[in-house]
């Protein structure tokens, strides 16, 4: 019979046999989940949660239980500063882990000792109390008198930190637009009144003394001329120290093309005159670049084109354009075509701000209306009067050869091109708001037979409405009036006349082939037109969008615009968007089908239709 030491090892041995049984069915690390009481103030709900880690690191960094005793911890005290922050200064919290306190000393033990399913329920509930209020808001140290108005504090407003941190945002912003370059603003002090439920905010800021903009120089210059950007440059040496006017002077100097990243570095003191000096850090980009794209419609088949630049030409930002483009196809194209282009821009020509354009181009299409082999050339002034407006003049001229319904003739045109654009949207592949007007005036004397003087004005505009003001559902208009006048139709060379049909004008018609029509159905052309559209754009799944849209347009042999019948084409479209563009993608039916028309169009493309 065995002995009652052997019965006590046997009994012994069961015991650590269910310890490790039991040991082995825990889980380690734990499993858990989160629950966040809400406290009525959503806006303090979704501070608790981002200052939460037992939340953002549930995944990414699961622990055992003396770790995620000592994580819910630390909680305790991110969510008591976030009440804080929020005016709840006598606000508590209970947080508990699988029903347990966080001062349960057998805590870790349990959470150890927790099976893996169902997770233990991390649960934290926030009594809020009395929300104080601010009592004095006081500046202590000298400032200059209209600084204080800067604070936007008031006695009795919801003690929040972040309206105290913005105040003293405030006060520094202001102190730095005075002409005090090396001010500073100290985090306030701030002191408690709990049986008032106040806080007084107490700033102290140091102004240190007002200073001009000392001397100025630019490092990272390889091609450009630095003569060019300090004569560009809107900072000079002896102005009033002004914040806003470094970062007028930094965004123009982004503006020329050349730089890919401007930084203005001002020192950390005065120079030995009192002076702040001031350093441009620039990156200049690539001196050449490349561009290659392709679109495709119905109507006009296949464009592709390419385009070489040189961003500095000479060392003042000159640009150099050389482009090509090849149209293959559609059903409103009888030949092959292609254009080829060359243009010059000379920015600061004379005086700030005017550029030197000149343009040589070369074209020969075959289209259903005519064909055309063509020179032109342009030299020309664009004048920034504005962040918004612009106004060109210039000198054009044009020899060209055009066959129509079988008749060839030559033209040499010379003309006065002059426009004033308005544009106030911030994007040109995906406007989402803005304006976009162009008024043109073309005074023209053609040499041809028959000969010929002539005017084209044209008003074209469109607009963007962020109808939700988050970027993603816009209502898009544009319109066009146009017309001709001193000569009528036939008078006009037939690239001058004015065709409606296409992408730039009412999508579901073939190109140009709304308007008059020769007997055989070919366009005629006219000396006026009016067109509009209305498009709604809604992004849907992230970088996804769909597309409607109404075109409606007219031309006039030989009337005013909005005298000739009304042709109407609608239709639905999908969008991707990229970080250079949306890829467009729409299908467009006539409403009013012409004889011998298409069912649809479709056009395919980098960008919004307009």
């Amino acid at each position: 019979m065995p002995s009652a030491a052997w019965w006590l090892a046997l009994c012994l041995l069961i015991l650590a046999s269910a310890a490790i049984t039991k040991r082995l069915q825990a889980a380690d690390p734990q499993p858990y989940g989160v629950t966040l009481k809400p406290t009525g103030d959503s806006a303090l709900d979704s501070a608790l949660q981002g200052s939460s880690t037992l939340i953002s690191l549930q995944k990414s960094a699961p622990v055992g239980g003396f770790a995620l005793t000592e994580r819910a911890r630390q909680d305790t005290q991110r969510f008591e500063t976030a009440l804080h922050s929020f005016g709840y200064y006598k606000a508590t919290v209970n947080l508990t882990i699988g029903g347990h306190k966080l001062d349960d000393p057998m805590l870790p033990t349990i959470i150890d000792e927790a099976p893996a399913d169902p997770p233990l329920e991390v649960v934290a509930s926030f009594e809020l109390g009395p929300r104080f209020k601010l009592g004095k808001v006081t500046i202590s140290t000298p400032v200059p008198p209209d600084i204080p108005a800067h604070l936007d504090l008031k006695p009795g407003q919801p003690a929040m930190a972040a309206q105290v941190l913005a105040a003293q945002g405030r006060l520094l912003d202001a102190l730095r637009a005075d002409g005090y370059p090396l001010a500073k603003v100290p985090v306030p002090v701030a002191i408690l009144h709990p049986d008032q439920n106040l806080l007084d905010v107490d700033f102290q800021p140091v102004s240190g003394p007002q200073a001009n903009i000392g001397p100025i120089s630019f490092t990272g210059l390889k091609n450009m001329n630095e003569s060019f950007v300090r004569e560009r440059l809107l900072l000079h040496q002896g102005d009033r120290f002004s914040p806003q006017a470094i970062e007028t002077a930094r965004q123009d100097l982004s503006s020329i093309g050349v730089f890919s990243v401007v930084r203005a570095e001002p020192a950390s003191a005065l120079d030995p005159n009192g002076q702040l000096p001031i350093d441009f850090d620039l990156t200049e980009r690539p001196l050449h670049a490349v561009d290659l794209g392709v679109a495709y419609s119905t109507d006009l088949g296949v464009n592709f084109t390419t385009a070489w630049h040189d961003r500095n030409l000479f060392g003042n930002a000159e640009q150099l354009n050389l482009t090509g483009a090849i149209q293959l196809g559609g059903d409103a194209v009888t030949k092959p075509g292609y254009q080829l282009g060359a243009q010059f821009l000379k920015p600061d020509f004379l005086v700030r701000d005017q550029s030197l354009e000149m343009d040589l181009n070369a074209i020969k299409q075959s289209l259903q209306a005519y064909d055309q082999t063509a020179l032109l050339e342009k030299i020309g002034l664009n004048r920034k009067l504005s962040a918004h407006w612009t106004a060109s003049i210039g000198l054009s001229g044009e020899q060209e050869s055009i066959i129509q319904e079988d008749v060839t003739r030559h033209y040499d045109l010379v003309g006065i091109p002059a426009s004033l654009k308005y544009d106030s949207t911030t994007n040109l592949l995906d406007p989402t708001g803005g304006i976009r007007a162009t008024l043109s005036v073309m005074p023209t004397h053609s040499l041809g037979t028959p000969s010929a003087t002539f005017l084209i004005m044209q008003l074209a505009g469109s607009t963007y409405i962020d109808v939700f003001n988050d970027g993603r559902s816009i209502v898009a208009l544009r319109g066009l009036i146009g017309q001709a006048s001193g000569v009528g139709v036939f008078g006009l060379p037939p690239d001058q006349r004015f065709y409606a049909g296409g992408s730039a004008t009412v999508r579901g018609y073939r190109y140009q082939t709304l308007g008059p029509q020769f007997p055989d159905e070919k366009p005629t052309g006219g000396t006026a037109i009016s067109t509009g559209t209305v498009e709604l754009r809604q992004r849907i799944l992230g970088n996804y969008g769909i597309v409607g849209f109404v075109d409606v347009g007219q031309v006039s042999s030989n009337g005013a615009p909005f005298t000739s019948n009304w042709h109407a084409g609608a239709g639905i479209g999908a969008r991707y968007y990229t970080p250079i563009g949306p890829i467009r993608l729409d299908v467009a039916v006539p409403l009013n089908k012409l004889p011998g028309g298409d069912s649809f169009e479709l056009y395919i493309g980098i960008g919004q239709a307009f």
